[in-house]
């Protein structure tokens, strides 16, 4: 008998366990008067459909989505020196996505787009396999109760999907200042037989965010990782040991 699930589902008739928590984040006037004018000009909304990446963008370039954006000031610097690449950046929470719609109008950016939706949701059906020349990661929720570590990103189930969205070559960049958690990231990431990478220094293409600034006041330290998609043969070869 088919199972007849309430929407939000899995196949399992569970609802799946969420990295994210919507709250009632405060909304400035810019930010909705952003949202409400700009989301229909750079915002994609979400389907559960392939994107077909060069028409929406108008050319073929490297491709780099960001989850969790925040407020979008690290998206909107590095895309703003990036041209010559495109970024999709996916984030829930309006106010940020209104904030970085208002600094893509204030800085004239053409190389990104916005979704705001589940990222998990939009990697699995929305990107196609071997689609992205990076994904960036930079300081997602912690989580730092054990009984919420459930909810943390970063866990085999993503590691795979992340992995297989990339190119060969293709690179996963992640950062966070939650020392258990970086530990989490790099086990999780180095068991992925299509990834292989660890530690890293900080880019400098990667301005500093109100997270980061955050946890460095209160002493935390800053830990980047970085994870390479492995070319066809190594992923083989990794496979069958």
């Amino acid at each position: 008998m088919a199972l007849n699930r309430r929407p939000g589902m899995n196949a399992e008739g569970h609802r799946p366990i969420r990295s994210f928590v919507l709250r009632q984040g405060r909304l400035s006037a810019a930010q909705a008067r952003s949202h409400a004018a700009l989301l229909p000009v750079w915002g994609i909304p979400y389907a559960p459909a392939r994107l077909d990446l060069d028409a929406l963008f108008g050319r073929r370039a490297p491709r780099i989505l960001e989850i969790g954006f925040g407020m979008g000031e690290a998206t909107a610097a590095i895309a703003a020196v990036n041209p010559d690449k495109d970024y999709v950046g996916v984030e829930v929470h309006t106010p940020g996505v209104g904030a970085l719609l208002k600094r893509i109008a204030a800085l004239g950016l053409t190389n990104v787009r916005v979704i705001q939706h589940d990222a998990v949701e939009v990697l699995a059906n929305m990107i196609g396999e071997a689609a992205l020349d990076g994904i960036h990661l930079f300081f997602p929720d912690p989580w730092p109760k054990k009984r919420h570590h459930k909810r943390r990103l970063v866990q085999p189930a993503f590691a795979r999907l992340a992995a297989s969205r990339l190119k060969a070559g293709g690179t996963l960049r992640l950062a966070t200042d939650w020392p258990e958690y970086a530990e989490q990231m790099l086990a999780v990431l180095a068991a992925e037989p299509l990834l292989a990478g660890g530690d890293a220094p900080a880019p400098a293409s990667r301005p500093q965010t109100r997270f980061e600034s955050r946890g460095l006041k209160l002493g935390h330290p800053v830990r980047d990782l970085v994870f390479v998609r492995r070319p066809l043969r190594e992923e083989r070869a990794e496979e069958c040991r």
